[in-house]
């Protein structure tokens, strides 16, 4: 029973980690309806590099910095409790990646490109260290002292 419930915990993670992810997509169909024609694929390609920095950021520095743990451990720690581990990663990700996609429509063609992706660097690295760990993980942003 106990690896039913963790199949089941990771499948239903999974499917809204999918649903955040095509969240996305209307983020990026929403900063299309905003820009003038001519600079419609440079915002497509801005969304795309955005959600790109935002997964290599949080790989290396976010979750790292959240949750005090990191992704350079062998298979068999990764594959333990049906994979859960990197589905929450996988879940929480797509909420750190929303963040720049939401700023980067406010600012469209406003802002230049490269400033624009170190942001997103800095705000998906370092502010996601006031995210809540998921329920019944040990460690917690508020029960660590980093939020205040």
């Amino acid at each position: 029973m106990d690896a039913l419930t963790q199949g089941a915990n990771a499948l239903f993670l999974l499917l809204g980690a999918v649903m955040v992810l095509a969240m996305h997509a209307g983020f990026a169909f929403l900063e299309l309806g905003t820009v003038r024609k001519k600079n419609q694929v440079n915002a497509l390609v801005k969304i795309l590099v955005d959600f790109s920095v935002s997964t290599v950021v949080y790989f290396l520095v976010g979750y790292g910095v959240a949750y005090g743990t990191h992704f350079f451990v062998g298979a068999e720690a990764l594959a333990a409790k049906s994979g859960f581990e990197l589905v929450r990663f996988f879940f929480l990700l797509t909420f750190a990646a929303a963040i720049p996609a939401i700023i980067s429509g406010g600012i469209a063609e406003r802002a230049k490109f490269w400033p624009q992706l170190i942001a997103t660097a800095v705000i998906v690295g370092f502010s996601t260290r006031c995210t809540r760990a998921l329920p019944g993980t040990r460690r917690s942003a508020s029960r660590t002292g980093l939020l205040r």
